[in-house]
């Protein structure tokens, strides 16, 4: 049908210019507006489609999961992912693919609203109790989509805020001292979520998983508001435990076991279970799948699909433990790599894989300290410097794996530079959607590339920030970092320039990919011109041109 209506539109454009060229007296005005309205009418063609007609989305977002923790993208991988690899095999594999924050929130606010984070106006909250950061009418992927006439859902972890009830309005929500027990009354209703911002379904974990409140939250209501603390139902340790350096992360009350396997004591449903959690999100996210081809087999979808895992606290179902030879973070990820096997057995069970379209990605990088490297002998973040939270490469440099059957015959890479913020803009483009600069100001089409219509790259410039809000720009193969130091998890943060030295950094990715040649006082004009570019990027408001 698709290739019908570019036919038709081709022969209304042949004969409007052949018009054109018989009544020279046309205004071209008239004629402009004409020819506006076909090219309009041609790239509406994909709306035209039957619901049925049009591709599912599954985007399946791992959780502080490395680059280098795909074995298909680390010749030296000691972590095994044969399904995700089968996925690069057969799709298109991004290699240099980032996202939106070295952090868990920044990364998902971009990837949901195509925006950067540090856009963001101030917020307040403690861990899962944030506030809604997600501004009240933004256009997301999934209210875009909800346009497209799909149904949409968020399955998983959350962490852009929510708007909790309280048990006396007089209080504030958090305590000032002891923070463990909250005003907040689990009985009423939730708002400022998913179902806020464009999801027809949400069932979700409201943070990460050593974050509480450990509840899950199913279209606005928690579903078991009987709340005691984790203490009371996880001993603080173990006979075993020998603590390492992400003790320093957790206080006497919380629960530490080995190095990956620690979450602080907080509220949490008395039938939760922090060992269960992935499997019951991933089973609600096959259930959503089912129900809907079930009930509307006419109507296309899309899942968000946020796993918890590998991110802290490691813990693989009985399933996987052991059966790595990386220890228990081995295992875990050795869990995430069925969850995609899980979710294409289902698709093709019920027959609709071929028109499926299953991204795979991760929220940023993973945090893999150099102790780990050492101890472990295998970089999570291979090639690139640094861990999660950091602004070197090492905390947003994201596995970006996308396969779609029908349209994607052959497996292939895109080396050129691509976001999760640009998932926005790529889903606007695949449902005949045009963006508009209200929304999804910093996101950049990338479907012509999926579709294997060009493979030119589709933007010459991305912005990243990191845990402290350090922000750094990379422009064609130069990288210019607003500071020194790592701006994360990697001491040292930051650095105090000193006189006559740098005030921060520039590298060559292109011949240091490791950012080990800081570059800042060798390149003045390169420093200047970049620096310049990322303070305009920030006082337009978008980055589109």
């Amino acid at each position: 049908m698709i290739r019908a209506n570019k036919l038709l539109c081709g022969l209304r454009i042949r004969r409007a210019l052949n018009i054109f060229k018989r009544v020279a007296s046309y205004n071209a005005v008239v004629f402009e507006l004409i020819i506006s309205g076909l090219i309009l009418n041609s790239s509406s063609a994909f709306s035209q489609q039957k619901e049925s007609e049009r591709p599912n989305v599954i985007i399946i977002l791992a959780d502080d999961m490395g680059y280098g923790d795909v074995s298909f993208n680390n010749p030296f991988s000691r972590t095994k992912t044969p399904n995700i690899d089968k996925m690069a095999e057969k799709g298109i594999n991004f290699t240099d693919a980032h996202s939106g924050g070295s952090v868990c929130t920044p990364s998902r606010y971009g990837l949901i609203t195509g925006r950067y984070y540090f856009r963001v106006p101030a917020h307040d909250g403690y861990l899962g109790y944030l506030s809604p950061l997600i501004e009240n009418k933004r256009e997301t992927i999934g209210s875009l989509m909800q346009k497209a006439g799909y149904t949409t859902a968020c399955i998983g972890k959350w962490h852009l805020g929510l708007s909790w009830g309280l048990k006396d309005l007089n209080r504030p929500q958090i305590p000032s001292t002891d923070k463990t027990i909250t005003n907040t009354d689990f009985k009423k209703n939730i708002s400022g979520g998913p179902n806020s911002t464009g999801f027809n379904y949400s069932y979700i974990l409201p943070a990460s998983l050593d974050m509480p409140p450990y509840v899950f939250v199913k279209n606005n209501k928690v579903l078991d508001p009987e709340v005691i603390l984790t203490a009371d139902a996880y001993p603080h340790t173990l006979n075993e435990t020998v603590p390492v350096w992400d003790r320093k992360y957790t206080s006497t009350n919380d629960v530490y076991w080995e190095r990956g396997v620690w979450w602080r004591n907080g509220e949490m449903s008395r039938s939760f279970k922090i060992e269960n959690c992935l499997d019951t999100i991933v089973n609600e996210g096959i259930t959503f799948i089912k129900n809907q081809v079930k009930n509307d087999p006419q109507k296309p979808f899309m899942l968000y699909l946020p796993l918890t895992g590998p991110h802290t606290p490691w813990m693989p179902n009985e399933k996987f433990k052991g059966a790595s030879a990386l220890g228990t973070y081995g295992d875990f990820i050795l869990q995430i790599d069925h969850v995609v096997e899980q979710i294409n057995s289902t698709l093709q069970s019920l027959k609709i894989d071929n028109n499926t379209i299953i991204i795979f990605s991760s929220d940023n990088g993973a945090a893999w300290a150099e102790d780990d490297i050492q101890v472990y002998e295998h970089q999570s973040n291979w090639n690139r410097r640094g861990q999660k939270g950091d602004i070197w490469d090492g905390g947003h440099h994201i596995p970006l794996i996308i396969q779609w059957p029908s349209k994607i015959k052959k497996g292939r890479t895109y080396t050129s530079t691509v976001g999760l913020v640009d998932l926005l803009a790529t889903l606007s483009e695949l449902t005949g959607q045009p963006i508009e600069k209200a929304y999804g100001e910093d996101s950049f089409s990338f479907y012509k590339v999926l579709s294997g219509v060009s493979n030119t790259p589709v933007r010459d410039h991305i912005i990243y920030i990191s845990s402290a809000n350090v922000l750094a720009i990379k422009k064609d193969q130069w990288k210019f970092i607003d500071g020194l130091g790592s701006g994360g998890f990697t001491a040292p943060a930051n650095l105090k320039p000193v006189k006559g030295g740098p005030k921060g950094q520039l590298y060559n990715l292109e011949k240091d990919p490791l950012e080990s040649n800081n570059l800042y006082l060798q390149f003045p004009e390169k420093v200047k011109e970049l620096s310049a570019l990322l303070n305009n990027l920030k006082k337009q408001g978008f980055s589109k041109r």
